[in-house]
């Protein structure tokens, strides 16, 4: 028998079969959930009501949440380069849709979404891919709230995969020196010069074209980055603070200026197989390098050197190190870098620079040491030195 309550209290009662059925009513038209206790079912009724005191509406309860995500990825396509839509759409089509969109927006637990997590890690898909399909989940669901088609994040309550410390490798001052002299008289001279000195991304020192450098002013400017695929593609850099000014050295210049010699040369030889898309770092006939090609090129780079086989992002890595340990002030580097914030610089390199520690350590010492505590540690002048050290003329042996 059904036991009716009053306004949107709801009603349970139990079924034939043993099971429990709750419903409330909402604009009109009939909630219904089946569960095996009466228990859950007054507690659907709880949470249902307090969805609807936050604004659930009838039409929000039967949205889909793979026909929401659809919806959402078009949304975003605006917003996203055609890379990163292109990947988020792949991760939701082959790890999300196939697990979570059947569920109905308004039933989504959050273990659900950690036993899909879970799922895949124990379905040895990287935890990278998990961490990002986290964030796919997350923004599409935040944008659920905001638009009422969620009254809660179910995601905000899931434990994401930890990303994995990535292994920062940099050559020191004469390591780096060693691998420039490797690459004289190179195409890749120019290219580690400024990967080294400015800590530019890969993508975006292969996508900076000669309108970008100013010769008398001494900058460059990075206003985007090679996309990589087959064709000449580009995008924005990878956030607005990407987007800088970089000021370059006399022997910088010097280099990338042998280097426009050398490329002008080049196009000359090509003739009419020459495609002039403006880059200052091409293939032999002015199409952008390949990835892959320029990472053949420095592994070799580094086997004639001596080096250790470091990543290409690791010259960034690099740059960053040089600056720091020779006091360049946090905030340049981070302008060269281009972080948001001088706190992400010394989060990621602050492991890299121990010497300040040190002279930190003694500068408050010498700042807050008592001067009783000096004084009473200052030898007596008229005191026996009871452990008398050689002088310089009694500890040399005569010859």
């Amino acid at each position: 028998m059904a036991k009716i309550r009053g306004k949107k209290e709801g009603s349970i009662h139990q079924r034939k079969n043993g099971t429990w059925r709750a419903q409330i009513c909402l604009e009109g038209q009939r909630l219904s959930y089946t569960a095996r206790t009466k228990l859950e079912c007054q507690d659907w009724i709880k949470k249902t009501i307090r969805q609807i005191d936050q604004g659930m509406t009838f039409a929000s309860t039967t949205v889909i949440f793979g026909d929401f995500l659809k919806i959402w990825l078009g949304s975003t396509k605006s917003s996203l380069c055609q890379r990163s839509w292109e990947h988020y759409d792949q991760l939701i089509r082959t790890y999300v849709l196939p697990h979570l969109g059947s569920v109905k927006i308004k039933d989504l637990q959050p273990d659900q979404i950690q036993r899909l997590y879970n799922h895949l890690l124990s379905s040895e898909v990287g935890i990278h891919t998990v961490i990002k399909i986290h964030a796919v989940i997350h923004n599409a669901l935040e944008q659920a709230v905001k638009t009422g088609l969620a009254n809660r994040n179910p995601a905000d309550a899931v434990i994401p995969p930890r990303e994995p410390v990535k292994e920062m490798m940099v050559l020191d001052d004469s390591q780096a020196s060693r691998l420039l002299v490797a690459a004289q008289r190179s195409r890749m001279e120019a290219l580690l010069y400024l990967a080294v000195t400015t800590g530019m991304r890969q993508m975006e020192i292969l996508g900076v074209k000669w309108s970008d450098l100013d010769w008398i002013k001494k900058t460059l400017k990075v206003e985007r980055q090679l996309i990589r695929g087959e064709g000449v593609q580009f995008s924005q850099p990878k956030t607005r603070y990407s987007r800088r000014t970089i000021v370059l050295g006399k022997t910088t210049l010097e280099v990338i200026g042998r280097h426009y010699d050398r490329q002008n040369e080049i196009r000359k030889k090509a003739g009419e197989g020459w495609t002039e898309n403006g880059l200052i770092f091409t293939t032999a006939n002015g199409n952008p390098i390949h990835f892959r090609n320029l990472m053949r090129d420095f592994k070799n780079l580094l086997q004639a050197a001596g080096l250790p086989m470091i990543r290409f992002h690791d010259l960034r890595h690099t740059a960053a190190s040089l600056m720091l340990n020779n006091g360049v002030p946090v905030i340049v580097v981070s302008r060269r870098l281009g972080h948001a914030r001088p706190s992400i610089t010394l989060d990621v390199y602050g492991h890299l620079i121990p010497g300040m520690q040190e002279e930190a350590a003694r500068l408050m010492d010498e700042l807050i040491t008592p001067v009783e505590f000096q004084q009473l540690h200052q030898p007596h002048p008229t005191a026996p030195d009871l452990h008398p050290i050689l002088t310089a003329e009694e500890s040399t042996p005569h010859i």
